[in-house]
C-alpha cells in the first residue's frame, strides 16, 4: 500500500512530464498489477489521470474497464481524456464515445457534477450535437450544478460551434463568475461567425472593466478582423500585442496576420511578413498563402510558397490536394494532374470527405457518393430535385479543380454528391419543414458547395449552419 501511495503522489505532483507520467503510469500497473487499479479506486482514477494527460486513450480505456464499480473521479477522468482527444485531434469517433459514456452514467449509483458536464458540453461542440447540448444543459440546471467559469466557456463555445449565437450571448450574458476564459470564448464565437465589430466591442469592455488580455484573446480578435475584411484592425492589434498587452507573437498570431493580408489581396506583404519571422514558419501559414494566391491569381508567388510547403510537410495527402487545385484554378491542367500523380505514386490517400447530421438528437453521418443509408434513394431523388431548382433559379456550378481529367458534365454530377449535399437532401425530406439544418464537415467545404448551399437556403426556407475543419 505504501507503494501505491507513492504513485499516486507522484502521479498528482504536477512535476512530471508527460514522458515521464505514461513511464511511471506503465511502470505501476506492471509492478502492482491491473488488479490493484480495480481494487483501489483512488489509484485507479490516478492512472486514468496519468493516461489521460499522455493522451493513452486505450490505456485509459482498459483501466477504467478493469474498476469494479468506478466512482466520479473515474468517470470523470475517462470522459474528459476524450473529450481532449477529441479536441486536439478533431475526431469525431472520441466525441461520440464520451455521449455514449455519457448515456451510460445513470444506470451507475454515480451521479454528474461540473467536471463531467465540462466534458460532455465539449463533445456536443466538437459534433455540432445542439440536441445533446441542449439537454445537457438543461440537466446542470434542473440539477442545480455550479454555472462556474469553467462550465460557462464549455457552453459558449459549444453554443457558438452549433451556430447559436443568440444561446452563446445568452449564457454568457448570465455569467457572475467571469474571467478571462469566458471573454475568449465569447470572443472566438463572434470571431467565427464574422461579427467582426461585435467582437471588437466586446474586446472594448473587457479591457474596460480590467481582465487580463491573454494570447488567445489577441488571436481571437485577430480572427475576427480576418473574417470580417478589418486589415487595419487586424495589423494594429498584431503590431502592438507585445508592447501594450506584453503578449509575445506566437506562430498563430503570424499565421492569422497572414490570413489577413492574404484575404485582403495584400500577398507581397503577407510574403514578407513569412520571410521576416523570427521563429520559423509552419505549414498552415504556407497553405493559407497558397490559397490566397490561387484566389487572386498570383501563380509565381503561390509556386514559392508550394515549394516551401511541400519542403516542411513533404507527405501530407492535403498540400497535394490544394497544389494540385491550385493550379486547377490557374487552368494548368498538366502541373494540376502532376500533383495528383506524385500523391498516387507515394501512397498517399485523400481523406474522403464525411458529414455529420444532428437531427432530433440523432447523428446521420454521410460520406461523399454514399449509398449506404436506409434512404439512399430518396436521398439521390431530392439532390436530382435540388440541382433542377438550382439549374433554374441560373446557378452554375463551379467545377474548376474537380477531376479535371473528366467530362464537365461528370464534374458537375461529382459536385452533386459531395457527403454535405447529400446530408442537406436527407434533412430535406426527413426533418419538420422550416427545422434548421445542423452540418459539420471533416474537411473545407468546396466553393461551389458553400455557393448552392446558400441558394438551398434561400429556395427552400432553411436556416442552414454548416461547419468545416477550420472553426
Amino acid at each position: 500500500m505504501r507503494e501505491e501511495l507513492k504513485l499516486i503522489t507522484c502521479f498528482n505532483c504536477g512535476n512530471q512530464g508527460h514522458y515521464a507520467t505514461l513511464a511511471l503510469a506503465t511502470h505501476s500497473l506492471k509492478f502492482l498489477g491491473a488488479e490493484a487499479a480495480s481494487r483501489d479506486r483512488v489509484l485507479g482514477a490516478a492512472l486514468l489521470d496519468a493516461f489521460a494527460r499522455c493522451g493513452r486513450i486505450l490505456s485509459c480505456r482498459r483501466v477504467f474497464d478493469r474498476i469494479v464499480e468506478p466512482d466520479l473521479p473515474a468517470w470523470n477522468a475517462l470522459l474528459t481524456a476524450y473529450a481532449r482527444r477529441a479536441r486536439d485531434s478533431s475526431c469525431a469517433g472520441e466525441a461520440v464515445e464520451v455521449l455514449d459514456m455519457f448515456g451510460r452514467m445513470p444506470s451507475s449509483t454515480v451521479r454528474p457534477n461540473e467536471i463531467t458536464l465540462v466534458a460532455v458540453v465539449g463533445a456536443c461542440g466538437e459534433l455540432g450535437a445542439l440536441g445533446h447540448g441542449l439537454w445537457a444543459h438543461a440537466y446542470a440546471l434542473r440539477c442545480k450544478l455550479a454555472m462556474n467559469c469553467f462550465v460557462v466557456t464549455a457552453l459558449v463555445e459549444m453554443y457558438s460551434r452549433c451556430g447559436k449565437m443568440d444561446l452563446a450571448e445568452q449564457v454568457f450574458a448570465g455569467v457572475a463568475d467571469m474571467d478571462t476564459r469566458c471573454y475568449n470564448a465569447m470572443l472566438q464565437g463572434l470571431a467565427f461567425h464574422g461579427h467582426g465589430h461585435s467582437a471588437l466591442t466586446l474586446f472594448g469592455r473587457m479591457r474596460a472593466e480590467g481582465f487580463p488580455v491573454d494570447s488567445v484573446t489577441v488571436l481571437a480578435v485577430m480572427c475576427a478582423c480576418a473574417h470580417a475584411g478589418m486589415v487595419d484592425e487586424g495589423r494594429g492589434l498584431f503590431d502592438r500585442m507585445k508592447v501594450q498587452f506584453g503578449v509575445t507573437p506566437r506562430i498563430e498570431h503570424y499565421g492569422c496576420m497572414v490570413d489577413i493580408l492574404g484575404r485582403a489581396g495584400r500577398l507581397d506583404d503577407a510574403e514578407k511578413l513569412i520571410r521576416g519571422m523570427d521563429i520559423p514558419p509552419n505549414a498552415a501559414m504556407y497553405r493559407s498563402l497558397i490559397g490566397a494566391c490561387g484566389i487572386h491569381g498570383k501563380l509565381e508567388l503561390g509556386e514559392r510558397m508550394i515549394q516551401e510547403l511541400m519542403r516542411v510537410e513533404p507527405e501530407q495527402s492535403g498540400n497535394y490536394v490544394l497544389m494540385s487545385n491550385f493550379y486547377a484554378r490557374m487552368r494548368l491542367w498538366e502541373d494540376a494532374k502532376r500533383a495528383r500523380k506524385e500523391m498516387k505514386a507515394m501512397g498517399i490517400d485523400k481523406s474522403p470527405g464525411s458529414s455529420l447530421l444532428d437531427m432530433d438528437g440523432v447523428l446521420h453521418e454521410f460520406l461523399t457518393g454514399d449509398k449506404t443509408h436506409p434512404a439512399s434513394r430518396e436521398i439521390y431523388a431530392m439532390v436530382q430535385e435540388i440541382v433542377a431548382r438550382l439549374n433554374d433559379y441560373g446557378h452554375r456550378r463551379n467545377t474548376v479543380g474537380v477531376l479535371f481529367n473528366v467530362e464537365e458534365e461528370d464534374k458537375a454530377d461529382t459536385l452533386s454528391y459531395h457527403s454535405e449535399r447529400l446530408a442537406i437532401a436527407f434533412a430535406l425530406i426527413a426533418s419538420c419543414p422550416g427545422a434548421p439544418i445542423r452540418i459539420i464537415k471533416n474537411l473545407r467545404v468546396c466553393g461551389d458547395c458553400h455557393e448552392s448551399t446558400k441558394l438551398v437556403s434561400r429556395l427552400y426556407g432553411r436556416e442552414i449552419i454548416m461547419r468545416d475543419h477550420i472553426f
